[in-house]
């Protein structure tokens, strides 16, 4: 088949590009190099071998060309992370949602049929909890004031009585609690009106927690498991926000690269958008993954810290189900196995900020 993949030369879209070419796929890859995810030394190293052109996803008459003779595409391009506060909001919004409908309306007009989309965990806000009395429930965010206490552990809205935290399955509420979170929810919804006008179709992929060689470092959008390691490397403890007992669901960028490669070659049940969630299976708190990686690196002991961003969530971990039954996604990367490469994989050069 022939794929473009919007956000080629990124993190996870030159893992996606990798697997695809070993496949045997005619790949082509677009991106814009963004300062803030790519520093300033141009393409790295490992595109060398790929199809790749410099530019935007937003040029209409770029994607004309590209799109030329393409079977599916592979939309990873977006701006990540939490963003540093609401003036940010203009960047998410126009990479994120501008970018992905100028997308779409140029495939619609190629006559492609085929999205993978790069979701994310982020769109369900809070995890899937459950009170004793009440059933599940969804928690409201924590108040400022009870995490200023340490009071960490969201709470019944109908009675404030303690949570159990459970699996979060693909057809739990969206609920996005930042801007970030906005945006891809955004694209999803754009995603989905476009399959029904056109009877095209979309596997939206919900990474989790997605950890491994090239990610970006040196960056307040990075991801935690970066951080930790860049402040490990400049022979600084970690810093864990909260207790520590946060839970997540930590995948290998190999594995989401594999079940990116399912998806472009499998059809969805039917001719709409259908989530799933691209997860280990096996959850781990934040602290656990602080000091594997400490321990991995040789370095000091993290420190707890408490406090928390205001747009962090408490516990997200993922159900795992449908990916399986639906694509015949299992991630084989063990958190263990991955931690210990991690700490002397190859990471991207520092971002411009």
């Amino acid at each position: 088949m022939r794929v473009l993949i919007t956000g080629g030369a990124g993190f996870i879209g030159s893992h996606v590009a990798d697997v695809l070419v070993e496949q045997g796929h005619d790949v082509r890859l677009l991106d814009n190099l963004l300062p803030n995810a790519h520093g300033t030394a141009g393409p790295p190293s490992w595109l060398r071998t790929h199809d790749l052109t410099i530019g935007d996803v937003r040029d209409a008459d770029l994607l004309a060309r590209l799109l030329k003779g393409v079977d599916v595409v592979c939309h990873q391009a977006a701006v990540v992370g939490h963003g540093l506060d609401p003036s940010d909001a203009p960047t998410y919004a126009l990479h994120n949602d501008y970018g992905t409908a100028v997308l779409l309306a140029a495939m619609h007009a190629a006559g492609i049929g085929r999205l993978v989309l790069a979701s994310s965990m982020v769109v369900y806000g809070e995890g899937r909890y459950a009170c004793a009395e009440h059933g599940v429930v969804r928690p409201e965010a924590r108040r400022a004031e009870d995490v200023e206490r340490g009071e960490y552990e969201p709470r019944c809205p109908a009675c404030g009585a303690a949570l159990e935290s459970r699996l979060v399955p693909e057809d739990a509420p969206i609920d996005p609690r930042s801007t970030y979170a906005a945006t891809k929810a955004a694209q999803e919804f754009l995603a989905a009106a476009w399959a029904r006008q056109t009877g095209g179709d979309v596997w939206a992929l919900r990474y989790h927690n997605v950890y491994g060689p090239r990610m970006p470092r040196d960056t307040p959008y990075a991801g935690v498991a970066s951080l930790f390691r860049s402040a490990l490397k400049r022979g600084e403890a970690p810093t864990v926000l909260e207790d520590g007992n946060q839970r997540r669901d930590f995948v290998h960028v190999r594995d989401v690269a594999a079940a990116n490669a399912l998806a472009v070659t499998t059809t969805p049940p039917s001719a709409r958008l259908t989530p799933v969630n691209v997860c280990s299976g096996e959850p781990h708190t934040v602290g656990e993954l602080a000091v594997e990686l400490a321990t991995a690196c040789d370095g000091p002991a993290p420190l707890i810290v408490g406090g928390a961003r205001p747009a962090d969530v408490r516990h997200v971990v993922a159900d795992p189900a449908r990916a399986t039954r639906l694509l015949g996604f299992r991630a084989t990367t063990s958190f263990a196995d991955g931690i210990a490469a991690f700490a002397t994989d190859p990471l991207r050069e520092p971002a411009a900020v």
